[in-house]
């Protein structure tokens, strides 16, 4: 006996426009993403400008000091390293393959292929910086949806909110969490690859290694990537010092044990105890599926969109529970 199925014209039109709707966000994907992040930034530089504001500062006021002093620190920044960096990451990317050869057995690796991975694993610092700095209509496009986000941040939130009309207060109770947790997350990993980048730099300049600034910004670059990070981050700088002298090497492989040991039991727990904590695997998947679909972009914003959707996960198995609405005063601890 044939079943017959009737699909409704609604179902039909909804579907279609379902398809639409995401052909349309597909299409348009460049702009979610400076979107958000501006929401990113927005989230981050929050709570100075609230802070200046209880000084009876004017908001956009407030705002244009922030921005400067952000934008002045990066300028210093570029000034300091910038140059050196681009200098040293080639001289390493020279040099590496040859060390390599000096350590394994001959015919172990092809050395143009290595020289054209290392070109590429290596040059993606300096590549990635200039790539940023070179996009200057991305860069002013964030900077003034940052800014405008900034100003009319309540009536964002408000605007957001009344799309959920049945539940106003919940929604805007879960976009004020994401907002927190997106900066602290951003605030603390700035302030972590900061801290990581500048240890290991102490560490190989004090030890006489070469190459010491692009290894320490690999090592603060890396620091986003749970566990495995620091170890990839070590591997080129213990095979450079031992070149140099086999019993440096071992001092290089125990001054980054000692680093990553100060990061896991003192650092990360007082830099992130207000960000949200995810799960070491669920990072590197995140990752991995983000550059696989984005690119460089999708890796970096793999982490937030996936505290993004932690959140909002968070808060619909509660719904599905029959919890209370969330706040800040009433959310679950990270794991």
């Amino acid at each position: 006996m044939i079943r017959k199925i009737d699909i409704s014209h609604k179902t039909i039109f909804f579907i279609a426009g379902f398809l639409g709707l995401l052909w349309v966000l597909y299409q348009i994907r460049d702009v979610i993403i400076l979107l958000f992040v501006a929401i990113i930034f927005m989230s981050a530089l929050s709570p100075y400008v609230e802070k200046m504001m209880t000084w009876r500062v004017p908001k956009a006021l407030a705002i244009t000091i922030v921005y400067l002093v952000v934008i002045s620190l990066l300028g210093l920044l570029l000034i300091l390293v910038i140059r050196p960096l681009i200098e040293q990451t080639s001289n390493l990317t020279t040099s590496l393959p040859a060390t390599l050869e000096t350590i394994l057995p001959p015919g172990t690796i092809n050395r143009n292929l290595l020289e054209d991975r290392l070109g590429d694993f290596f040059g993606n610092v300096p590549n990635v910086i200039l790539t940023i700095f070179s996009n200057i209509l991305a860069i002013i496009s964030v900077t003034v949806l940052t800014f405008y986000l900034l100003i009319d941040k309540k009536r964002f939130e408000r605007l957001l909110s009344q799309v959920f009309v049945p539940q106003q207060d919940r929604a805007r109770g879960i976009i004020e969490k994401i907002e927190e947790k997106l900066g602290a997350w951003l605030r603390g990993q700035i302030v972590l690859s900061i801290v990581i980048g500048t240890l290991s730099y102490l560490l190989l300049f004090a030890l006489g290694v070469d190459y010491a600034l692009p290894l320490a910004i690999l090592a603060g670059v890396m620091e986003v990537v749970p566990v495995i990070g620091p170890i990839i981050s070590a591997i080129p700088a213990v095979l450079i010092a031992y070149i140099i002298n086999p019993p440096l090497a071992i001092a290089v492989a125990v001054g980054y044990f000692l680093i990553q040991q100060l990061e896991n039991n003192i650092i990360v727990p007082q830099v992130m105890k207000r960000a949200v904590g995810l799960n070491p695997l669920v990072v590197i998947v995140a990752i991995a599926i983000g550059g696989r679909l984005l690119g460089i972009s999708g890796a970096l914003l793999a982490v937030p969109i996936t505290v993004l959707v932690q959140i909002i996960a968070e808060e619909l198995l509660n719904l599905d529970l029959g919890s209370r609405p969330l706040t800040k005063n009433n959310t679950p601890k990270s794991v």
